[in-house]
C-alpha cells in the first residue's frame, strides 16, 4: 500500500491531540492508514461483534485492555463508547492516544460533539487522489480515471470495476442505506441513485426527481442526506455575496468517486465514458473531487462553490481560500476555445474585490495564460489543490 498524502497531517495532529478520529467512505483506506501511521497501536475493530459485544458489556475493562491506547475502527458501531474514552483522555496527557475510524458521519459527529470535543482532531479521507494514483501509472488518461476511480483495493488488487461496484454497491451502499433509514422499495432507491448519477454537476430538482423515482421530495431529501453521510456524494452550494442566500438555492451534486457514479450509468470503459454525453458532467467530478482531496490530506475543510446568476453567466467551480475566491472552469475538451475564458472573464468584472484571476482545467496538452487566467491540464500538475490556492494571484 502507498503512502497517502494525509499521512503527514496526520501525525501532526496526534502530536496535539489525545485522540485522532479518521472519517470517510467505506473502502477509502482508513483502516489500513491507521495502522500504517501507528504500527505499535493495538487494533480492535467494533465491526467485529465479539468485539463490538465485550466492548458494549465492559467498556471499562475493554479500554482497560489497552492502556496506551489503540487504534479503533468503525467507532459508530457503539457511540457510547466515546464517554469512556472522554473519561481517560481527560485523566491523561498523552497525545495520539486513541486513533479512530468511522463510516457515518451523524453518528460519530453527534458523539464526537458531545464527548470528545475539543479532544479530538477530525481528519476526511476519500479515494486515492491522481497524485498518489501516480505511484501506480504515471500517464492516466482522465476517462480511464473516471471509470476506474480511486478506491485503494481497485489499484493495488487489479480488480475489475465493474465487478468491484456491483459488490461495492451491494455490500455497503444497500447495507448502510438499511441502517440509516427504512426504505419500503429498495428498487426505488436504486434508481434514485441512477438519476442522481444522470444529473451529475447538474443543480438538484427535486420536483423531477420526485416525479422519475416516485417518492416525495422529502423523501428524496432524506435519502440524499444519508448518500451524504455516508459519504457516497458531496454538494457544491451556489455562491452569494450574501451569504444569507446560499441556504435558499438548489445545490449541484456530485459522486465522492467517479467510479460509482460510471458504473450506475453503465459506463465501463475509457472510450465509452469519453463518448458519453455526460463526459463533462463526469470531468468536472473527477476534478472537482480531486481537489477536494488535496484540501483534505492537509487537514483543510474547503469552501468550493459555483457560480451562476440570473442571466445565465456561470463558473464551474469557486475556491475561497486565505479570503481569497479563485474561479476554474472545468472542461473535458482536449482543444482548448477562447470561450473557455468568458466566464471568468465576467465573473471577475462583477467581483473584482479579492478575486484571483483564476484558472481553466482541461483535458489537452496546452500549457498557457491569457488574460492572467491559467491554463492547463489537471492531470499534469503534483498537487491541484496547491497549484489552485498557493499560486493564486489576486487582481
Amino acid at each position: 500500500m502507498i503512502l497517502r498524502k494525509i499521512t503527514t497531517e496526520l501525525a501532526q495532529v496526534a502530536a496535539d491531540y489525545p485522540v485522532v478520529t479518521i472519517l470517510g467512505p467505506r473502502q477509502a483506506g482508513k483502516t489500513t492508514l491507521a495502522r500504517m501511521a501507528f504500527p505499535d497501536k493495538p487494533y480492535l475493530s467494533l465491526e467485529d461483534p465479539d468485539v463490538r459485544m465485550a466492548a458494549e458489556a465492559d467498556p471499562r475493562g475493554f479500554l482497560g485492555q489497552v492502556p496506551d491506547g489503540a487504534i479503533l475502527d468503525e467507532v459508530q458501531r457503539l457511540p457510547a463508547l466515546l464517554s469512556y474514552i472522554q473519561g481517560i483522555v481527560d485523566s491523561s496527557k498523552k497525545r495520539g492516544l486513541y486513533i479512530l475510524t468511522g463510516s457515518h458521519q451523524p453518528e460519530l459527529h453527534q458523539a464526537v460533539s458531545q464527548s470528545l470535543a475539543g479532544r479530538t482532531a477530525v481528519l476526511t479521507l476519500w479515494p486515492f487522489s491522481v497524485a498518489e494514483l501516480r505511484h501506480y501509472r504515471t500517464d492516466w488518461d482522465p476517462f480511464e480515471l473516471i471509470v476506474r476511480g480511486g478506491f485503494p483495493r481497485l489499484h493495488e488488487e487489479n480488480l475489475d470495476p465493474r465487478r468491484f461496484y456491483n459488490n461495492y454497491l451491494q455490500t455497503y451502499v444497500e447495507r448502510d442505506v438499511r441502517s440509516l433509514i427504512q426504505v419500503r422499495d429498495l428498487s426505488q432507491f436504486q434508481k434514485f441513485l441512477v438519476l442522481l448519477a444522470g444529473r451529475i454537476g447538474q443543480v438538484v430538482n427535486y420536483a423531477s426527481l420526485s416525479n422519475d423515482v416516485g417518492v416525495s421530495s422529502t423523501v428524496l431529501r432524506n435519502w440524499l442526506s444519508v448518500l451524504k453521510a455516508s459519504y457516497l456524494v458531496f454538494e457544491l452550494s451556489p455562491y452569494f455575496q450574501n451569504i444569507s442566500k446560499r441556504v435558499v438555492k438548489s445545490p449541484k451534486v456530485y459522486f465522492t468517486d467517479p467510479g460509482l457514479a460510471a458504473f450506475l450509468l453503465g459506463i465501463h470503459d475509457a472510450t465509452q465514458a469519453a463518448r458519453d454525453p455526460l463526459r463533462g458532467g463526469l470531468y468536472e467530478n473527477l476534478v472537482i473531487a480531486d481537489i477536494i482531496k488535496g484540501a483534505y490530506s492537509r487537514g483543510i475543510r474547503p469552501e468550493l462553490y459555483f457560480y451562476r446568476d440570473s442571466n445565465g453567466n456561470e463558473v464551474d467551480l469557486l475556491i475561497r481560500e486565505g479570503g481569497v475566491l479563485t474561479p476554474v472552469e472545468i472542461k473535458s475538451s482536449e482543444t482548448f476555445s477562447k470561450d473557455f475564458v468568458k466566464g471568468l472573464d465576467r465573473f471577475r468584472a462583477l467581483h473584482s474585490d479579492r478575486v484571483a484571476d483564476g484558472a481553466v482545467l482541461f483535458g489537452g496538452e496546452q500549457q498557457h495564460n491569457m488574460r492572467g487566467v491559467r491554463i492547463f491540464n489537471p492531470l499534469y500538475v503534483e498537487e491541484l489543490w496547491n497549484e489552485l490556492t498557493v499560486t493564486a494571484g489576486t487582481r
